[in-house]
């Protein structure tokens, strides 16, 4: 399979609902092979709901939403036992965690003990009802939103073990004036979502996440990693630096990129486009830096500071 062909096609069928988003077509198209998940943060009305279904059918995948609201309960989302009287016996019914393509939608408006229950999905890609583990599908992500100017009142911030686990951090933007006026013209007539067909199917997603696999990261490109992850650890504005599972995010995201662009190798620079994405969420900024910067530009002046390999110089077209 020629994956830098699929993905085109695969970015046409989103473009009949979403326009000008390419490049978050391709991260998101990366946190699927990779099985990672992502944290939207945009305002409402961007499109996120219309982006997630499109995935899932661009796939032939399963699409699942859970509107998050401070009332919703864990078995809300990873299901119960419900009594049949009929059977005069119970039966498990697995919650909407149970799918492909998973939106969360507006997940900081639910409680943290709610936040809870997408841990072991996200992590696991299984689910526990009331002692009694069992798998879900395969492939899984969860795409999450929270609004970055929502009111502090009914909001509940993600703990720092939450956000670790979402693979990706991206910010949803308005869309330029002439991607409006397309939207505009695309949508005034039809509902176009409807008119998604796959390019993939799921044995295609499987078999690309077993291809990812063999991709190579030499020991130049692991050093370079390590490199910036310790920047993180002994930044003077960082007060608690990346861990272990994201070293193992960055490596993996840059294996994303690699695989796009049909390479068997990953470069330093795959590594230096993707880590503001994966990196960002995974610092927390002391008080002099809260004061001076945002996460982004410290990882920013983080990827400036540390040298990347001479052996691999020569600039790759950013996807």
């Amino acid at each position: 399979m020629n994956v830098t062909e699929s993905l085109n096609e695969f970015k046409n069928e989103i473009g009949k609902v979403i326009i000008g988003q390419e490049k978050i077509i391709d991260l998101i198209f990366i946190s699927l092979i990779q099985g990672g998940h992502i944290l939207f943060e945009s305002v409402p009305g961007t499109g996120k709901t219309a982006l997630s279904k499109s995935i899932a059918g661009a796939i032939g995948g399963d699409f699942s939403r859970i509107q998050f609201t401070p009332d919703i309960l864990p078995s809300d989302i990873t299901g119960l036992n419900i009594y049949n009287p009929k059977t005069h016996d119970f039966e498990l019914q697995i919650g909407p965690v149970d799918t492909n393509i998973l939106l969360a939608d507006e997940i900081n408006r639910a409680t943290p003990r709610s936040q809870s229950a997408l841990l072991e999905v996200m992590e696991e890609k299984q689910v526990t009802i009331d002692g009694r583990t069992i798998p879900i599908k395969s492939p899984f992500i969860v795409l999450a939103t929270q609004n970055p100017i929502e009111s502090r009142q009914g909001t509940f911030d993600l703990p720092e073990a939450q956000m670790d686990r979402f693979f990706m951090k991206i910010s949803l933007g308005y869309p330029s004036k002439e991607n409006e006026l397309m939207m505009m013209d695309i949508h005034r007539h039809s509902n176009v979502s409807n008119d998604i067909k796959a390019v993939f199917t799921i044995d295609d997603i499987l078999q690309l996440q077993k291809e990812a696999e063999e991709i190579e990261v030499n020991q130049t490109v692991k050093n370079y990693i390590i490199d910036l992850i310790n920047q993180t650890r002994s930044h003077e504005h960082i007060e608690l630096g990346v861990s272990p599972r994201g070293t193992l995010a960055l490596m993996r995201a840059s294996i994303g990129i690699a695989l796009i662009n049909n390479r068997d190798y990953v470069t330093p620079d795959d590594v230096k486009y993707i880590a503001p994405f994966v990196l960002s969420h995974r610092i927390i900024l002391n008080i002099e830096g809260m004061t001076l910067k945002t996460p982004s530009q410290v990882i920013d002046n983080i990827l400036k500071q540390t040298e990347v390999p001479v052996e691999y110089g020569v600039a790759r077209d950013e996807v």
